[in-house]
């Protein structure tokens, strides 16, 4: 019995690493196609490289801009205003969403307002940004937080409201402080739903400080995508496109790794 049930353990567990280990496979077989594509669009075209370039030639500028070390420069820089984009805004979506689900009649007061923010486009709302706070790092900043914000407070809130209120009560039957409550009962309830809504926050942040590095920058993968326009260096602009796109997918992963570890220690998985 125990042997047969040892047996079917393995099955499943073949069984289902079979279809992981296949899934990066198949999107490096995606990308491989992706590319033969493009490249043979470019060949039947017969377009100029200012108008579509190869992926070829996309590639070896890449290796140009990396062995000068603009890219990396450009790349460090508009990281630096994700991270701390991300940061300003997290903890104040998460600190502002924890008070607000904890009080409905605040968030009828402040959720009109919040909602109609949301019909300002960032892009409008940049140049605004860096005429009050410089040309700066501060101001794209700003921007990256004020993008990741609300999808991250709206998740705050609903995490906060699906705990279980029981359990809240049973704390408070036992004394347990509002700090205790939040740190042991509130926090790990709602971690799902807000790792679901710093994925969506991650990649947005990016968006964010390339609007800002649009309106104003000397340094930055915006600036360089600015840069490359004005030089027509189009195979530039895609370097530094997918360099973008590189960093919300390693962002995004990251959250998800992290997501998924928090699902199978809560046994969700």
């Amino acid at each position: 019995m125990h042997v047969k049930t040892a047996r079917s353990t393995r099955q499943h567990l073949d069984t289902t690493r079979a279809p992981r280990l296949l899934r990066p496979l198949l999107s490096v077989a995606i990308l491989v196609v992706l590319l033969a594509l493009w490249e043979l669009v470019v060949y039947l075209g017969d377009y100029p490289a200012f108008f579509l370039p190869s992926p070829r030639l996309v590639f070896r500028r890449g290796i140009e801009a990396l062995s000068d070390g603009s890219l990396l420069m450009h790349t460090v820089t508009t990281l630096r205003e994700v991270f701390c984009g991300l940061a300003v805004g997290l903890t104040i979506a998460v600190l502002l969403g924890y008070g607000l689900a904890k009080s409905r009649s605040i968030e009828r007061a402040i959720a009109p307002y919040l909602a109609a923010s949301q019909a300002v486009p960032i892009v409008a709302l940049a140049p605004l940004l860096v005429i009050w706070f410089g040309p700066g790092s501060l101001s794209k900043v700003i921007v990256c937080a004020l993008t990741v914000f609300f999808p991250v407070l709206i998740n705050t809130i609903v995490g906060i409201r699906n705990v279980d209120g029981e359990l809240v009560e049973l704390l408070r039957s036992l004394c347990a402080s509002r700090w205790q409550t939040f740190l042991y009962l509130e926090l790990p309830a709602s971690l799902p739903v807000l790792l679901g809504g710093l994925k969506i926050g991650v990649t947005l942040s990016v968006i964010g400080a390339v609007v800002g590095e649009f309106v104003s920058a000397d340094r930055g993968l915006g600036f360089l995508i600015n840069l490359a326009r004005g030089l027509f260096d189009t195979p530039l602009m895609f370097v530094a496109l997918f360099t973008l796109m590189a960093i919300a997918l390693i962002l995004y992963a990251t959250v998800s790794a992290l997501e998924r570890s928090v699902l199978r220690k809560q046994g969700r998985d």
